[in-house]
C-alpha cells in the first residue's frame, strides 16, 4: 500500500505538467479497472486493482496538497519595514542567529508568511510565538537550487507556506509580548540543556531531547555526517525506542511494588499505556518532524501488538507508519528525512526477518564472552546493512556519504542509548531539586567522546565517498531494486539485485559536469585538468563553494580560477580553455560589477564558446554556443554543462508547471482576495 501510494506521489513530482498528471491518473485508474476485470479466484486481480487506485490517490493527494498550501510569493527582493506576529522561534546559537517565522500584519506587499534571521544581540527579550514585532529586513523570494541537484528550498518553502526569506536589521521593537511566553516549553528546555553543557556537546544534548540542532557547530555537524552518525541527531527510532523502553521498565518496576495492583491488574498493559503517552509527549516536544512521527506511530503499533499478544516488529508495522505519514504529508516522500528514516528501519526489519539472521540473533545459553561477541557481530551486520541502504540516498541528496558509519556506530549507538540518554533524563529530573550537576558531567564527557569518535572517523583516509549529481533514473532504479529485495520473502527477492546494480552502475559511470553556473550568473566552477573544480570569484562564500563542490563531486576546497594555468583573469573578467570531446572549449565570464567596453566585450564573445555574466550582455555578444546572461539564466536557472558529449542540464526544465515554478506574487494579493469572493480565483 505505501509503495503504490508513493508511486503516485513520485509520479506527480517527476512529471512536469498537469497534462501528464492527468494522463497518469487515467493510466492508474485504467490499471485498477484491468485488475477488477481479472478472475476473482486469485489475489492478483485485487492486488492490481488496489495498486492502481492507490497510485491514483497518491498523485491526486499531493496535487491537492500543493494547491491547498498555495500562498503568494514575494515578487522581487527589497528592504521592507513591517509589523509581524511571531509564529515560530528557532535559536541558532552556533551561528549567533535566531530564525523567526513571521506573519506580517496589514502588509499587502508581503506574503502571509516570511522567514527572517536576526542576530542574537538585536532580538528583544520576550520574543516567543504570539509576540508582535516591528522590524526592517531585506527579503528575497525563496531561492531555487543554485545548480541542478542542489537543495531545492523553493519547493520546501512552498509546502511550508513561506513566501520570502531574508535577514533583519536593528532595531527590532517588541510591540506586544506573547500572551503566554512560558508555554514555549521546547525553547526553554533547549536553553536549559545548553546552559548545563557548553559548546557543540550541548547542542547534541539538546538535539537528543528537543530535536533542536541550532547549537551544534558547523565542524562538529560535518564530522557527524562524514562519520555516518548524523542519524543520532535526528530524533527517530533509536530515541523513541529508548524513551518507550525506559518508561515501560520504570512503570513496571514501580507498579510491581504495590501488591494490590500486581495481583489484580495486567501491569504490562498499564506500562504500555504510560509508554504510549511518553512517546506522544516526546514527539510533540521534539517538534514532530517526519522521522519522529514515523517512530512514534511505529512505537504505538508495537505497544498495541504487545497488548494483543501479536508479533510486534514486522514490515507491516513499517508499512503502516509510512502509509499514515504519506496520507497526511504526501510531500514528505521527496525529502531526505522520510527516505532515510524509512529506508533504515525497513532494512533493519527485513534483515531480522531472514531465518538465518534470526537464528543468529536468538538468545541462547552461552558464556558472557560469546554473548558479547554475538551482540557486537549483530550490531555490525545491522550497521553494514543500514549503511548500504542509506548510501544511495545520501549520494543522491547530498552528493557524499560516509564509509565508516558501521564501525563508528558500534560504539556510538550503545554510548548514546545506554549512557547519554539515561544520564540526561535523570539529570533533567534531578534538576528540579538542583541535584543534576554530577549527571550533567557524565553527559558532557560522554558527548565529548561521541564527538571525538566522529572526528576520528571523519578524518580517516577515504572516509567520504563523493559523487556528482546523480541521474534521477539511476536513483529510481536503486529504489525499485531495494524495495523488491526488502519486501519479497522468497527467492524472487534476488531479482531486485538487477535494477539496483544497474542503477548503481549508472550513477557511478555518470561523468561529472565540466562547468557549473549558478542561477544568478555570479558564480561558476570549471573542471580542472586534475579532476577538481576551480571557482570564478575568490571571495565566494562557504555555501556557494560547498554547493559547487558537491555538484561537481569534489570533496575538498575549490581553488580560484585565476590561479589555474589554463585560465587568464583580470579583476573584471576571466577567460578559460577547457578540453573536452576532442577539442578545446573557451569560457568567458565576468567577475565584477564594473561595466566593460562594449566593443571589446563583443569581440571577446565571438571567440568564446560560452559567455557567462550576471548582467544583460550587449546585443552584439554572440558566442559560438551558449550566451548565459541574466535574462537567459532567469529562464533556465542554474546549469550543469558537459562538453563530452555536449549536454546542458537546467534547474528549470522547459515546460515544468509545478506550482512553485510559477507562483502568484505579492502584488496580486488584493486581486486574489477580490477574486476569491467572486468565486473565480485561478493562479496566474
Amino acid at each position: 500500500m505505501p509503495v503504490a501510494l508513493g508511486t503516485g506521489i513520485a509520479a506527480w513530482f517527476v512529471l512536469p505538467n498537469p497534462t501528464q498528471w492527468i494522463a497518469f491518473l487515467f493510466a492508474a485508474l485504467g490499471t485498477a479497472f484491468a485488475g477488477a476485470a481479472l478472475p476473482a479466484a486469485g489475489r492478483l486481480g485485487r492486488v492490481i486493482m488496489a495498486a492502481g487506485l492507490l497510485a491514483a490517490l497518491g498523485c491526486a493527494l499531493v496535487w491537492w496538497r500543493a494547491e491547498r498550501v498555495a500562498a503568494p510569493v514575494l515578487a522581487r527582493p527589497g528592504v521592507f519595514a513591517f509589523t509581524a506576529r511571531v509564529v515560530r522561534v528557532e535559536p541558532l546559537p552556533a551561528r549567533g542567529l535566531v530564525r523567526l517565522r513571521l506573519a506580517p500584519i496589514a502588509a499587502p506587499a508581503l506574503p502571509p508568511m516570511v522567514r527572517v534571521n536576526l542576530a542574537e544581540a538585536v532580538v528583544p527579550a520576550g520574543v516567543a510565538p504570539g509576540a508582535v514585532l516591528r522590524l526592517r529586513a531585506r527579503l528575497v523570494p525563496p531561492p531555487p537550487p543554485a545548480v541542478p541537484g542542489a537543495y531545492d528550498f523553493t519547493r520546501t518553502a512552498w509546502f511550508a507556506g513561506i513566501g520570502a526569506t531574508g535577514r533583519g536589521f536593528a532595531p527590532v521593537t517588541l510591540v506586544r509580548p506573547a500572551a503566554a511566553p512560558e508555554a514555549d516549553l521546547r525553547n526553554r528546555l533547549t536553553a536549559h540543556i545548553q546552559a548545563r553543557v557548553a559548546g557543540s556537546a550541548g547542542g547534541v544534548a539538546a538535539a537528543l531531547v528537543t530535536g533542536d540542532r541550532g547549537a551544534i557547530g558547523e565542524a562538529a555537524d560535518e564530522s557527524m555526517r562524514r562519520a555516518g552518525l548524523a542519524h543520532l541527531l535526528s530524533i527517530s527510532g533509536l530515541h523513541v525506542t529508548a524513551v518507550v523502553g525506559a518508561t515501560m521498565l520504570l512503570l513496571l518496576r514501580l507498579l510491581a511494588l504495590v501488591p494490590a495492583l500486581a495481583l489484580r491488574v495486567r501491569l504490562p498493559l498499564v506500562a504500555a499505556g504510560g509508554a504510549a503517552l511518553a512517546a506522544i509527549g516526546y514527539t510533540w516536544l521534539s517538534g514532530a518532524e517526519v522521522p519522529t512521527v514515523r517512530s512514534c506511530v511505529a512505537a504505538l503499533l508495537v505497544l498495541a501488538a504487545l497488548a494483543m499478544g501479536r508479533e510486534a516488529i514486522t514490515l507491516r508495522l513499517v508499512a503502516t507508519g509510512a502509509f499514515l505519514v504519506l496520507l497526511v504529508l504526501p510531500e514528505a516522500l521527496s525529502g531526505p528525512s522520510f527516505q532515510l528514516s524509512f529506508a533504515a528501519v525497513t532494512a533493519i526489519v527485513a534483515l531480522h526477518e531472514q531465518p538465518a539472521v534470526r537464528r543468529w540473533f536468538q538468545a541462547r545459553d552461552e558464556s558472557w564472552g560469546l554473548r558479547l561477541l554475538r551482540g557486537l557481530g549483530s550490531l555490525l551486520l545491522t550497521g553494514v546493512a543500514v549503511e548500504a541502504v542509506l548510501m544511495p540516498i545520501g549520494l543522491f541528496h547530498f552528493h557524499k556519504a560516509g564509509l565508516y558509519g558501521a564501525l563508528a556506530n558500534l560504539v556510538a549507538i550503545p554510548l548514546t542509548t545506554f549512557v547519554v540518554m539515561p544520564a540526561e533524563a535523570l539529570a533533567l529530573l534531578l534538576d528540579v531539586a538542583g541535584l543534576g550537576a554530577p549527571l550533567w558531567w557524565i553527559v558532557e564527557r560522554s558527548l565529548a567522546l561521541l564527538l571525538w569518535i566522529a572526528e576520528i572517523a571523519a578524518a580517516a583516509p577515504g572516509s567520504v565517498a563523493a559523487l556528482p549529481s546523480m541521474p534521477t533514473g539511476a536513483f529510481a532504479l536503486m529504489v525499485v531494486g531495494g524495495l523488491w529485495l526488502a519486501l519479497w520473502r522468497t527467492r524472487l527477492r534476488l531479482l531486485g539485485l538487477a535494477p539496483f546494480l544497474v542503477g548503481a552502475g549508472w550513477a557511478v559511470v555518470t561523468p561529472a559536469p565540466d562547468l557549473l553556473v549558478t542561477g544568478d550568473g555570479r558564480h561558476l566552477a570549471v573542471r580542472t585538468p586534475d579532476g577538481g573544480m576551480a571557482i570564478l570569484r575568490d571571495r565566494a562564500g562557504d555555501y556557494v563553494r560547498d554547493t559547487l563542490g558537491e555538484g561537481g563531486g569534489v570533496a575538498g576546497e575549490l581553488p580560484p580560477l585565476a590561479e589555474q594555468r589554463h585560465a587568464r583573469c583580470t579583476a573584471d573578467v576571466c577567460l578559460a580553455d577547457v578540453a573536452g570531446g576532442g577539442r578545446s572549449w573557451r569560457i568567458l565570464a565576468t567577475r565584477s560589477g564594473y561595466l566593460l567596453p562594449a566593443a571589446e566585450l563583443i569581440a571577446a564573445c565571438r571567440s568564446a564558446d560560452i559567455v557567462v555574466s550576471d548582467r544583460r550582455l550587449p546585443r552584439g555578444c554572440t558566442p559560438r554556443w551558449l550566451r548565459l546572461d541574466r535574462p537567459a539564466l532567469e529562464k533556465t536557472g542554474g546549469l550543469a554543462i558537459r562538453f563530452d558529449p555536449p549536454e546542458v542540464r537546467r534547474v528549470r526544465p522547459a515546460g515544468d508547471r509545478h506550482p512553485w515554478m510559477m507562483p502568484t506574487t505579492t502584488p496580486n494579493v488584493r486581486w486574489q482576495q477580490r477574486a476569491r469572493k467572486e468565486g473565480n480565483y485561478r493562479r496566474r
